[in-house]
């Protein structure tokens, strides 16, 4: 290779070099009380949900058809050969359209659900825990706690479509417009239209909120354990023994604009699934009680039993219910599934929010 090539390839790496400088230089950290930084928050949030949710769609179908009680899956609920039975009875007659009967729901839902508790959670966060001084346990656990119920008093009418969805196992094509009429048309709560003296009309849109109680109280531990696990994991990830192996390397270009926009340096694409992964258990486990009895309450107009009758919809009388069902096993039903379902999500979800904050420079 002759001098003058030489010389040409050199000039060319450093004007490619300096181009990066330039738009290092030029790209600013963007304020988190800013609208920009909570559309790209949100964006990211929202994505990340999506993704997780397609992931696991097949067995989120089937754990609702097991939460529930579904009289043509119940048999198959308890054990992973269950499980398999279960996926099979829905191959065979509803193909693989059954595995994501309500997904789209869930995909309206999941978008704004996600973006709202990634938001709420930056914006709180920011709020209780200003600078590291602040950083604490229950800081941490109230600014997720509070994320989840931001999120999902939002949303929480899509996810009951979602479960009424995913319950039907007709074989026939379900409509959503069906669905959203007959929870409207189901007897409004007695307690609202005599004690509160609310508009009937009023009492019967209360319906899309059936076992909303049980799921602001599932979504306390839930959200709040879910985000303090990930930061809490992410601090042993970075910590002088993990960091060589868990944390990412970067190169001296991706440092410097790292630092410029006050970003937190990334983990290795396998630290932050195990972080997420870790944190989606510990969340799920402390949460799924209350979770099992949210599902009962949001198809118990649809149970042919008697003691379903919508005068007896309280947390304590479903509680009851399962006790007499099927002792303390009952309030996890399904919680080996919830594991298999919710580490891959979670960690997907996480994954993928922070490696989005990271290209969109938040």
């Amino acid at each position: 290779m002759s001098k003058s090539d030489g010389s040409s390839e050199q000039h060319i790496l450093n004007s490619e070099n300096e181009i990066a400088m330039t738009k290092t230089n030029n790209r600013q950290a963007v304020d988190k009380n800013s609208l920009d930084y909570v559309v790209r928050s949100g964006l990211a949030g929202g994505v990340s949900g999506s993704c997780a949710k397609t992931l696991i769609a097949p067995l989120d179908r089937i754990k609702i058809l097991f939460q529930t009680s579904n009289p043509h899956y119940s048999k198959y609920a308890g054990s992973l050969v269950g499980l398999y039975e279960a996926a099979k009875h829905i191959w065979i007659n509803d193909g693989i359209r059954g595995f994501f009967q309500g997904h789209s729901v869930t995909l309206l839902r999941i978008f704004p659900y996600a973006a709202v508790k990634f938001v709420a959670y930056e914006q709180i966060r920011s709020i209780l825990i200003p600078s590291r001084e602040y950083e604490s346990h229950w800081r941490r656990l109230a600014s997720g706690s509070l994320a989840g119920l931001c999120s999902v008093f939002i949303t929480y009418p899509l996810d009951l479509t979602r479960v009424r969805l995913a319950y039907v196992t007709e074989h026939k094509r379900v409509k959503l417009r069906d669905i959203v009429k007959t929870i409207y048309h189901e007897p409004a709560s007695e307690g609202l239209t005599s004690h509160l003296l609310v508009p009937k009309w009023f009492a019967h849109w209360c319906n899309f909120y059936r076992g909303y109680v049980p799921t602001v109280l599932g979504m306390i531990p839930y959200a709040g354990v879910s985000f303090f696990a990930h930061d809490l994991i992410h601090d042993i990830m970075k910590s002088s023994l993990m960091a060589p192996y868990a944390v990412k390397q970067l190169s001296s270009q991706e440092e410097l604009e790292r630092k410029k926009l006050r970003q937190k340096t990334p983990l290795r694409t396998w630290a932050e699934l195990v972080a997420g992964g870790l944190s989606g258990i510990l969340s799920q486990t402390a949460a799924y009680p209350l979770e099992i009895i949210r599902r009962r309450l949001q198809v118990s107009t649809l149970s042919p039993r008697k003691m379903y009758d919508h005068k007896f919809q309280s947390i304590s009388s479903i509680a009851r219910i399962i006790y007499q069902e099927k002792g303390w096993r009952g309030f996890f039903v399904g919680l080996s599934i919830g594991y298999i379902k919710v580490t891959p999500m979670v960690a997907c979800s996480f994954f993928v929010y922070e490696r989005m904050k990271w290209h969109l420079g938040i």
